[in-house]
């Protein structure tokens, strides 16, 4: 029977790291600290991106399913972003559960303009450009980013069929409703194939995601759209998405 409660497996490597981890959770305040977290007093300046703690991005806690990008995956997909993003007047970008993703835009590409969506509430450091955000609750948002968002990128936190389809829910719920598709793009595990596709009409890109900590699960990049040679291209074949006639495009 499929368990669909399962968080992203770690290799033995990571697994490692995580007992360091738990052994110094004690002295997690001071590593907060020392990654420029401070309490948010709603004064902070969003626009001040040559900040060291703004672009500074926070220790994982695994106990919150948190798995940082490695630095290639981090910049290939900020890289796309911004590529769409450049194309279409003023464009806003929502980050659902990607603090990674985030955070590597504001660094290289401060340009866009791009909104956190995350649980963890130390990310409150980034002021209005935070949202706090439980998947759980997926229509829970401010009222003034219905429809407002014309890229929309999400990495559940969990690896079951609820949390895609409650994540995707929230994506659905923020994105633009103009005469061009919204650009969907999904990063997680390869057993969500299928329900990307039947989702969002999400293929797979030949490019593959990687994270600091090596994890179990084969991770993939999912688009809406083709993306031609960029990310490699959407996958030549496809484990049980039909065929289809036509695609959508940017």
């Amino acid at each position: 029977m499929e368990d669909d409660d399962d968080v992203p497996q770690l290799s033995a490597h990571a697994l490692l790291a995580l007992q360091e981890f738990m052994r110094e959770q004690g002295g997690q305040e001071a590593q907060d600290a020392a990654d420029g977290v401070h309490p948010n007093n709603g004064d902070g300046d969003d626009n001040n991106n040559n900040n060291h703690d703004d672009l500074t991005l926070l220790s994982e806690d695994w106990r919150m399913s948190q798995f940082w990008y490695d630095d290639t995956t981090s910049a290939t997909v900020a890289a796309e972003v911004n590529r769409l993003a450049s194309s279409r007047p003023q464009c806003r970008v929502a980050c659902i559960a990607c603090p990674t993703l985030f955070v590597e835009l504001r660094k290289s590409y401060p340009d866009v303009s791009a909104q956190l969506y995350e649980y963890d509430q130390r990310f409150e450091k980034y002021g209005s450009k935070f949202t706090f955000y439980d998947y759980n609750a997926p229509l829970d948002v401010p009222p003034e980013h219905r429809k407002a968002f014309q890229i929309l990128v999400a990495d559940p936190p969990y690896l079951s069929k609820e949390c895609l389809e409650k994540t995707v829910e929230t994506m659905r719920y923020i994105a633009a409703d103009s005469e061009s598709s919204p650009t969907f793009m999904v990063l997680t595990g390869a057993v969500q194939e299928d329900r990307v596709w039947d989702l969002l009409k999400g293929r797979p890109c030949v490019f593959r995601p990687e994270h600091r900590n090596k994890l179990g699960n084969e991770f993939m990049l999912y688009t809406n759209y083709d993306p031609v040679e960029r990310l490699g291209g959407w996958e030549s074949i496809t484990t049980g998405v039909k065929a289809i006639s036509s695609e959508p495009t940017t």
